[in-house]
Parts: C-alpha cells; structure tokens; sequence
C-alpha cells in the first residue's frame, strides 16, 4: 500500500485539475480517466472455479463407495486403502454428496486388477536403468438417476524409478502419487464428466 501512496502523493486535485484543462482534454479527458481506471479495477479480480464438476445437488444426493479389493497377480496389501481413502476424499472434497452404504444416486465399484513392474530404458549392458510401475483399475459407475452416464472403465497409471532403487523403498510413495492421479482419472470420468 505504500507504493500507492508514493504514486498519488504529489498529484493533487488542483494539479490534476490544471494538468487536464491545460493539456486540452477537459470532460472527455476525465471520462476516459474514469473508464480507464474502472477497467483496470473490475479487471482484477478473485475468481473461483471448482474442478469442471457440475452435479445438480437437487437431483444427486448421494454416492455409495464400495471397496476397491486387490485381484492383480502382483499384491501390495497397503494399495488398497491408500487408493480407497483418496477416492474418498476426492468426492468428499470436490463435491457435496454424502458417502452412503446401501442405495444412493451413484455407486462406485470396482477392483484394482493391475500392479505390474516392467523394465524401461535398457542399456548396452541388456539392464534396465529404470523401472516402470504400473497400476490399473477398473470401475464401474452407475447412475440410478440417469443411466446414460453410466461409467464401465479401466484406467491406469504409472512411475519410473532408478532400478538402482529398491521396490520397498520407494514403493509407498509411488502408490500414493499413482492413486492421486488415478483417482483423478475416476473422478473427472465419472463425477466431474456431466
């Protein structure tokens, strides 16, 4: 603010005043002055935009999240809440429906059916440099008001990380950063695709 005050300290009204009649632009001078700095003020402005969900709350009351069981050949156990408190959090978050058990509006399920590492960037030497972790699910959404929004979808995600890395100890954080981006994936294709 003490800029401002720095900027406006040595124009007065009279030397304002003088500044536009001398300068010739009189009324009009000052109009556009106004217009301008009305421009510039309505310009500046705090906008806030939710994340492209537009659920119609009178319609969509609630939402039953079934768990996510683990049927990939390859088990973490920790996956599996992991990715079902995000999924929880995201709708609790993103929008104002009401997590239920039994009948509601909407019903997700599904299974996490993927949990696959593969090799990537190999070398002269025939190893891998990196190593690629990927995460599948797939769900099912259903829309007991509106059955034309009904959601029967795999998606999937991954990480690379140094093959110099040990799996368990990088192996929390990348199931974490890939159920974020997971989650995301289910919500903007189910919740926030209206």
């Amino acid at each position: 603010m003490g800029w401002i005050k720095r900027f406006f300290s040595g124009w007065t009204r009279s030397r304002i005043r003088n500044h536009w009649s001398m300068s010739g632009a009189g009324q009009g001078g000052v109009m556009a002055l106004i217009v301008i700095m009305a421009c510039l003020f309505t310009s500046c402005r705090i906008s806030y935009k939710f994340n492209g969900s537009a659920i119609n709350y009178d319609v969509y009351k609630t939402i039953n999240i079934t768990e996510f069981p683990i049927r990939a050949a390859l088990v973490y156990p920790p996956l599996q809440q992991e990715f079902q408190n995000q999924l929880m959090d995201a709708v609790t978050r993103q929008t104002r429906l009401q997590i239920v058990d039994g009948n509601a509006d909407g019903e997700l399920t599904g299974e996490i059916t993927g949990y696959n590492l593969s090799p990537q960037a190999v070398g002269e030497d025939a190893y891998a440099s990196e190593t690629r972790l990927t995460i599948t699910v797939h769900v099912k959404y259903t829309d007991n008001n509106n059955p034309a929004n009904n959601v029967d979808q795999n998606f999937s995600a991954y990480r690379q990380f140094s093959s110099s890395l040990l799996l368990i100890d990088v192996q929390d954080d990348l199931c974490r950063e890939i159920s974020e981006e997971l989650v995301d994936l289910i919500f903007n294709a189910t919740l926030g695709n209206w």
